[in-house]
C-alpha cells in the first residue's frame, strides 16, 4: 500500500495529533485518541479497536506489520520523518509507530460478565493518570472481569494512562460512571461491595472473595466517599506495620485482587 509522506511539523495531521494528545476536550469532541508503540497497538487491535490512521517513521521502523495493516484495512498509512515523529511521540522508546484510533464509550450498560462470580475492581475518583494506568495493568495481569471508574479525573485515553498501563487500557473491560451509577450497577448484578477503608474494617485475608466480588479503592488522600461506605457490604483493610496508614492505591488494589485470585485458585 502506497503511503502518504509527511516531513513538516506544520502539517495539519501533525497538529491534529498534538491536539488529541494534549487536550481531553478534543478527544471527547472527536471520539478519537492517539496511541503509540508496537505492543500498545497490538493490544488495542486484540481489544477490538480500529485505527483510522497508522503512522510510522521508516528511519526507526522500516515497514509496518502486515497483520496490523490487514486488521485496519481502511486506515490511512502515513510515513513521517524522524523530526515529525519526535514532535508527535509521547516518549522516545515507542519503536517509531503511532496511530489515531476510535475511542470506546465505556458505558456501564455495555459491561458483560461471562461468569456468575465476577471479580470487579472499582476505583473512585483516581487523580493521577499514572495510578490509573497501574491499576489497569494489574487488572489485566489478574484477568479481572471489569474495571469500573467512578467520577474519573482523566479520560482513559490520556497519553499517560496509555503509557503507564502499557496498553492494558485496551485489554480491560472498562465502565465509567458516577459513584451512584456504579453502586446501582453492582447491586443490580448482586455483586458484593468490599470497600478498602480504615474504619469498621476486617482484615482482607479473613474475607471471602470467592463469590461475585467488587473491590473498591479510593484516593490516597481522602479515601472513599460516604456513599461507598454507606453501601459497603464489608469494609476491608490491609494491616500496616510501619508509621503510615496507607499505601499507593495501585499497590493496595494489587494486594486485594491477588488475594481474591488466590482464594479462587488462580
Amino acid at each position: 500500500m502506497e503511503a502518504k509522506i509527511i516531513s513538516s511539523v506544520q502539517n495539519s495531521l501533525v497538529k491534529k495529533i498534538l491536539l488529541l494528545k494534549d487536550k481531553s476536550r478534543e478527544r471527547r469532541k472527536t471520539g478519537l485518541f492517539v496511541a503509540e508503540g508496537q505492543r500498545e497497538l497490538e493490544l488495542a487491535s486484540k481489544g477490538g479497536y480500529n485505527f483510522e490512521t497508522l503512522l510510522y517513521c521508516p528511519e526507526i521502523l522500516p515497514q509496518l506489520d502486515s497483520h496490523l495493516i490487514s486488521k485496519n484495512g481502511n486506515a490511512e498509512i502515513v510515513q513521517i520523518s524522524k523530526q515529525v515523529y519526535e514532535k508527535v511521540a509521547y516518549r522516545e522508546t515507542t519503536e517509531g509507530i503511532l496511530a489515531i484510533g476510535k475511542a470506546k464509550k465505556h458505558s456501564l450498560e455495555d459491561i458483560r460478565f461471562t461468569t456468575k462470580t465476577p471479580l470487579v475492581l472499582v476505583a473512585e475518583a483516581p487523580e493521577k493518570p499514572g495510578n490509573v494506568g497501574a491499576l489497569l495493568r494489574t487488572a489485566d495481569a489478574a484477568a479481572v472481569d471489569a474495571v469500573l471508574i467512578a467520577n474519573p479525573k482523566s479520560d482513559p485515553y490520556n497519553p499517560n494512562i496509555i503509557r503507564s498501563s502499557v496498553g492494558c487500557v485496551f485489554t480491560n473491560q472498562i465502565g465509567i460512571g458516577s459513584t451512584t451509577e456504579i453502586i446501582d450497577f453492582l447491586k443490580k448484578y448482586h455483586i458484593r461491595i468490599n470497600c478498602a477503608a480504615l474504619t469498621a474494617s476486617k482484615n482482607y485475608v479473613e474475607c471471602d472473595f470467592t463469590g461475585a466480588t467488587a473491590l473498591v479503592v479510593g484516593t490516597e488522600a481522602t479515601g472513599l466517599s460516604q456513599d461507598w461506605l454507606h453501601n459497603s457490604d464489608q469494609n476491608i483493610i490491609i494491616p500496616m506495620q510501619g508509621e503510615i496508614d496507607s499505601m499507593n492505591v495501585s499497590v493496595s488494589a494489587a494486594i486485594l485482587i491477588f488475594e481474591a485470585k488466590r482464594q479462587r485458585g488462580f
